[in-house]
């Protein structure tokens, strides 16, 4: 896990929008607000990812700018958004905009560096289910240390919910990615994905709902040898569809 040099700004950036022929059995397009900032990626491979994607529609908000999209204006343009972004700062009107839309029924994914956001804003871990702790913190009554991770290591990943449509046609997988150790995952988080690599913690992704919406979590993502990996892929794509309530 890597801080950018700086926070990232400027202005909401736009992808094109290629036209798909969605594949059998997604027939649904949906449409993904991708929130990045305040941590580096190699932008070409993750890209690649979503414009892979059968079916989704999507644009990039740029963070601190993507924080005022949770507005119930702007949100009438997408129907999930998708957060790849490590930001601390946030204001209250935009906090209280981003509950409103998920508990209206906006999706929202969580994915990798982006479980790190908000470190001192307990109430949103909770909407997540889970939360990278930037420094040592003390959760319903518990002292826990600060979180830890480790880049390029093979990771074996087991289905835990088979039944889940957000692991639907997925096997157990092995994938080159990073871990996360030591993260705080709420005893209520509905469990999808485990490991037993001995660095990480052994929550690799879940569920979860906030009113209306649906919450998706996914550890994994750090880097082109994890966007390129065909189940991560199926992962992310089927954690979008089932979010915008589109599986």
């Amino acid at each position: 896990m890597r801080y950018a040099p700086g926070l990232l700004v400027g202005a909401v950036a736009v992808a094109a929008l290629a036209a798909r022929v969605p594949a059998v059995g997604r027939t649904a397009t949906v449409r993904a607000l991708i929130v990045t900032g305040g941590h580096d990626f190699e932008r070409d491979a993750f890209f690649a990812m979503f414009s892979a994607e059968e079916g989704l529609e999507w644009r990039e908000a740029l963070q601190p700018a993507a924080s005022d999209e949770y507005t119930e204006s702007r949100a009438k343009g997408y129907d999930a958004i998708v957060l790849y972004d490590m930001m601390q700062e946030i204001t209250d009107a935009q906090k209280a905009n981003l509950l409103a839309r998920i508990r209206e029924g906006k999706g929202l994914v969580v994915l990798h560096h982006a479980l790190g956001s908000y470190d001192t804003w307990p109430e949103w871990w909770k909407v997540v289910g889970g939360h990278y702790l930037m420094t040592p913190r003390t959760v319903d009554g518990r002292d826990l240390p600060g979180s830890t991770f480790r880049e390029g290591v093979d990771i074996r990943v087991q289905i835990a919910d088979r039944h889940h449509p957000v692991t639907r046609g997925l096997e157990d997988f092995t994938i080159h990615d990073e871990v996360y150790g030591g993260m705080w995952v709420s005893p209520d988080a509905h469990l999808l994905l485990r490991t037993d690599h001995p660095e990480s913690t052994p929550e690799m992704a879940w569920a979860g709902r906030l009113g209306r919406g649906r919450v998706a979590a996914i550890q994994l993502g750090h880097g082109p040898s994890a966007y390129a990996n065909p189940s991560y892929r199926r992962l992310v794509g089927n954690a979008i569809r089932w979010c915008a309530r589109k599986d």
